[in-house]
């Protein structure tokens, strides 16, 4: 697509929910130019997470049967991998053309390709013409890390296993963290072997070990066969598939994903022409999320920051530039509550103060562990692992934090999320009048 200016007032890097929100946050004030050089839409919708949900709307059904086998249901239904896929690609293969067509009809200019700075304001594109603007923000995201061993190229990654024609008969995921554990669930429900190896014994480390391993067992119950404590040395093609070595083992598989983590992208780039910093961890920013270029803001997974790398929370730093950028506020970017979730036939899920912190200090915290399997709203679908952790202020008697391990996690974590955000005391909940028999419902009895 021509440029048509040479000089904007705002130049974003990045067209995913970071950056698009942004550039729709400066519609009417400041002239916008977005340049992407993968897919319009970014990773969540086109190759992340909307794909990874649409996955589980088979996985989810075939799961809620198979619980009710028994209980008014028979017979459980197998997943057609080819069509889900075609689901799945139905709405996928709209995102980059829609995403770019909608930043079009809002004004905002759009260029697909690579560019690079050649100074803090500069920037120069794929055909060598050079683009300038007032401020520039950085939101080009993340990608999968690669692993460097013997055979590495013979890896896939999530964005591989998200767009398979065809699902393997065995696969083996390295790596026991998020992107493995929701993809390793789907595939096994749809009726993959799947092997998981990991580095160390304690997945998951973020999330409450004690409902960890709850989940973990539940994996295992299913199916799922995990390699614990075991590093992979070298990957090697075979006649019939794959070989894996570790250093207690070799494996075999069809199909071999390495899901190890993500990293910053920002090859091509030349942020050092521009003078921004950054770390391992990506680009560093302040409290304003600006860079060590005073012009250049960074926004989304491609920050070194401590909070989660969450399509949410990119869209809210995303926008909350926009506010700087166009003086509606001045004051340091403060975050609200942030639920973290995995999802699953078992999803877990917290929000505010972890359980690992409130173990550490029981003078500050006060914990209550609570099995819910027997209350109506899990009894009714059969969740067999229900588990609710609620976090307390021991000097306030104030809940600051939740864990929620069931097959039905998000909706009651969305629930306690307004709880935290709304700092709503166990008066006002049991003022509030909630649809019943519902999971929100549950509140009162859990606040």
């Amino acid at each position: 697509m021509a440029i048509l200016k040479t000089q904007y007032d705002v130049i974003v890097f990045g067209a995913g929910p970071a950056g698009t929100a942004a550039a729709y946050g400066l519609i009417g004030q400041k002239s916008v130019l977005v340049i992407e050089n993968d897919l319009f839409g970014g990773t969540c919708p086109n190759r992340g997470c909307d794909p990874k949900k649409m996955l589980y709307s088979a996985v989810e059904a075939k799961d809620r049967v198979a619980r009710m086998q028994g209980s008014g249901l028979t017979d459980v239904p197998q997943i057609d991998w080819p069509q889900l896929m075609a689901f799945k690609r139905a709405y996928t293969s709209q995102i980059p053309s829609g995403t770019q067509k909608g930043l079009t009809a809002a004004g905002i200019e759009t260029y697909h390709g690579q560019a690079e700075f050649v100074d803090e304001h500069r920037v120069k594109l794929a055909d060598q013409s050079i683009v300038s603007a007032d401020h520039i923000i950085l939101a080009t995201g993340r990608k999968p890390r690669q692993l460097n061993l013997p055979g590495s190229d013979l890896l896939k990654t999530s964005t591989d296993f998200l767009d398979l024609s065809t699902l393997p008969a065995h696969i083996t995921f390295i790596g026991a963290g998020l992107v493995t554990m929701e993809l390793a669930n789907i595939a096994n429900q749809a009726g993959a072997d799947v092997d998981i190896v990991h580095h160390n014994e304690q997945p998951l480390k973020a999330f409450a070990q004690p409902l960890v391993e709850i989940l973990i067992q539940q994996m295992i119950d299913e199916g799922v066969t995990f390699h614990f404590d075991q590093t992979v040395k070298a990957v090697a093609k075979t006649e019939s598939g794959y070989e894996l070595t570790t250093d207690k083992e070799t494996l075999a598989s069809d199909y071999v994903v390495a899901a190890v983590g993500r990293d910053a992208s920002l090859e091509g780039l030349q942020l050092a022409k521009a003078g921004v910093r950054t770390s391992k961890k990506g680009i560093i920013v302040d409290d304003h999320l600006q860079t060590s270029a005073t012009s250049i803001y960074a926004v989304g997974d491609v920050l070194d920051k401590p909070q989660p790398k969450l399509t949410p929370v990119s869209s809210y730093e995303g926008r909350y530039v926009a506010q700087l950028l166009t003086g509606q506020t001045t004051q340091p970017i403060q975050y609200p509550a942030i639920p973290h979730i995995l999802f699953g036939t078992t999803e877990i899920g917290q929000v505010g103060v972890s359980y690992q912190e409130a173990s550490a200090h029981p003078d500050r915290f006060d914990i209550s562990s609570l099995d819910v399997t027997h209350w109506y709203t899990y009894n009714r679908v059969k969740d067999e692992a229900a588990r609710v952790i609620v976090i307390r202020s021991a000097k306030s008697h104030q809940v600051i934090g939740a864990t929620v391990l069931s097959s039905m996690a998000e909706h009651l974590l969305n629930a306690l999320t307004a709880v935290l955000d709304l700092k709503l005391t166990n008066q006002q909940i049991q003022q509030t009048i909630f649809a019943y028999p519902s999971i929100a419902s549950d509140l009162q009895y859990l606040i």
